[in-house]
């Protein structure tokens, strides 16, 4: 049996049709579903649903053999005990620094001010300020980031960026890149050593889904 976790949200929307075009059908779908686990077309061939800050979690100790994570979340993680062997080019967004509208940034920075920054992505954040230099005092947050900067709790933000249009609606603007973010499919190591031939068929008949072949 193979088992691929996946967490709700627009990386399953994204997720579904990719699996489907690689023969793997889901028997009902997710959110339709109070199922945590949900047979597919194929009887070897189990979803998982968690998550989605726990998807390298259930793969990295072989509770699922791969799974479907965002680039954010495995780069929180720290990618121990997993294999990334394909960006699935979908959930396309960008971690960005964020600021009130008004907010000088830049000139906080040259004078090397000490910055609050509320976000829930501590470990990527704290590695983005450490390379630049600057002083931050993080604060973590799991939801509504944009409420930070308005109330005084953080100078700063840093939080996935799509469109921007939640930024412009409460009254801040991007300032900084720190990564574009996509989806990849992860695999348990240990799974793959012991299921290469299975794994090994889904992963290209992944990645031909991703070609469009």
């Amino acid at each position: 049996m193979i088992s691929i976790a996946l967490s709700k949200g627009r990386i399953l929307d994204d997720t579904l049709p990719l699996i489907k075009a690689a023969g793997i059908v889901a028997s009902e779908h997710p959110d339709d579903s109070r199922k945590l686990i949900i047979g597919t077309s194929r009887a070897d061939v189990r979803l998982i649903i968690v998550r989605a800050t726990d998807v390298p979690t259930y793969v990295q100790y072989g509770a699922a053999d791969l799974g479907v994570a965002g680039g954010d979340v495995l780069a929180e993680h720290g990618g121990e005990g997993l294999y990334q062997p394909l960006d699935l080019g979908i959930a396309r967004c960008r971690l960005m620094v964020a600021v009130r509208d008004g907010f000088d940034y830049e000139h906080a920075v040259r004078q090397g001010a000490r910055l609050r920054v509320a976000t829930k992505y501590l470990n990527t954040a704290r590695e983005h300020f450490a390379a630049k230099g600057v002083h931050v005092d993080l604060i973590k947050l799991y939801g509504s980031m944009e409420l930070a900067p308005l109330t005084g709790l953080a100078d700063a933000i840093v939080d996935l960026v799509s469109t921007g249009s939640t930024l412009k609606a409460n009254h801040l603007v991007a300032v900084e890149e720190i990564t574009q973010i996509s989806a990849r499919l992860v695999v348990n190591q240990a799974a793959y050593k012991l299921k290469r031939a299975v794994i090994q068929s889904l992963l290209e008949a992944v990645a031909g889904a991703v070609r469009g072949v």
